[in-house]
């Protein structure tokens, strides 16, 4: 595994590339309320409700996972909305929808695949909008959810000195349809997979977690390099530790989107109760590095080494920490 080939590869990987312009749109919505708590560079907005934060994200399906498998879109649809509330220690809702259709047939496996989604996952689409006759066809869905204030994860509160762990569920297989997603929930029942969902909660409840996020279409490294972003730190990733599924490069891996899968930030003598509990859930789970000042991610094999971001002057989505 040659670094800086694996760095200047992944650095290209549109799955990353396509969210640099993110920083460039924020300035034009400011937010003049003392309810919000979070809002850009989180997985989803926490709004102050008492004792507790309400949950708010979107998601749009990318239009080349529309071209190749409408079904797999619906579904991927619920997962991820799903999964951006979950990443933060909270319990999902419901959901509401914007369905646009080219076509009945292109509809009719987009609503299977949100079927699929709400059925495994048991959260309710209660709403939304339809246009039935675009000229292109297109799904974006929105959830609310609910966590308690005082256990709340951000990806924006990472500090130096934290180890970084990853959680990921081995156990499934490429998508055949669309090869950088990783398909790990659509053949498991959703009480399995509501239980590897709920680690994240039970890691917030117990105070063990620092930052964290789910894996997403950046892939595992992708998802870290925004999370350092955000907190304005790097790390360094001891890349032998990463765990993978059999068989598969390492460059494939790190471009597909995982399907079940979280990094996290914690103290390193909550390292083993971190992973432990992961584990427990049925995640595969491994320390994988260290966050350092230094706002670099950086890239170590034995004795090689490669830059894969230097946030001084890369640029992941542009919402930068302190």
């Amino acid at each position: 595994m040659n670094l800086d080939s694996l760095a200047a590869e992944l650095r290209g990987f549109v799955g990353i590339t396509r969210k640099k312009s993110i920083g460039e749109l924020i300035h034009h919505f400011p937010i003049n309320s003392d309810k919000v708590i979070a809002s850009f560079g989180e997985d989803a907005a926490a709004i102050d409700d008492g004792e507790e934060v309400l949950l708010l994200a979107a998601d749009g399906i990318w239009s080349k996972l529309m071209e190749a498998d409408p079904e797999w879109a619906g579904y991927c649809a619920v997962l991820v909305n799903v999964h951006d509330i979950a990443a933060m220690g909270g319990m999902p809702l419901a959901m509401v929808d914007v369905l646009s259709l080219g076509s009945s047939e292109i509809g009719e496996a987009v609503l299977r695949g949100l079927k699929k989604g709400i059925e495994k996952f048991n959260v309710p689409i209660i709403g939304g909008h339809l246009h039935p006759d675009t000229p292109y066809s297109s799904l974006d869905v929105a959830i609310l959810g609910k966590a308690r204030k005082d256990a709340l994860i951000l990806s924006s509160t990472a500090r130096p000195g934290e180890a970084v762990v990853v959680a990921v569920d081995l156990d499934g297989e490429a998508h055949s349809k669309f090869e950088i997603n990783f398909d790990s929930t659509s053949q498991k029942d959703g009480r399995s997979l509501l239980r590897q969902l709920g680690s994240m909660q039970e890691l917030a409840e117990a105070g063990l977690v620092r930052a964290g996020k789910d894996i997403s279409n950046p892939g595992m490294l992708g998802t870290l390099a925004m999370l350092l972003e955000t907190s304005g730190v790097g790390a360094v990733v001891d890349m032998d530790a990463i765990p993978k599924p059999d068989g598969m490069a390492m460059a494939s891996w790190l471009k597909m989107y995982p399907g079940m899968g979280f990094v996290v930030t914690t103290p390193e003598e909550s390292v083993h109760r971190v992973i432990e509990i992961f584990k427990g859930r049925g995640l595969s789970a491994s320390r994988i590095g260290v966050v350092v000042e230094t706002r670099r991610l950086t890239l170590r094999s034995e004795e090689d080494e490669a830059v894969l971001f230097d946030f001084s002057r890369d640029c992941i989505t542009g919402i930068a920490g302190s």
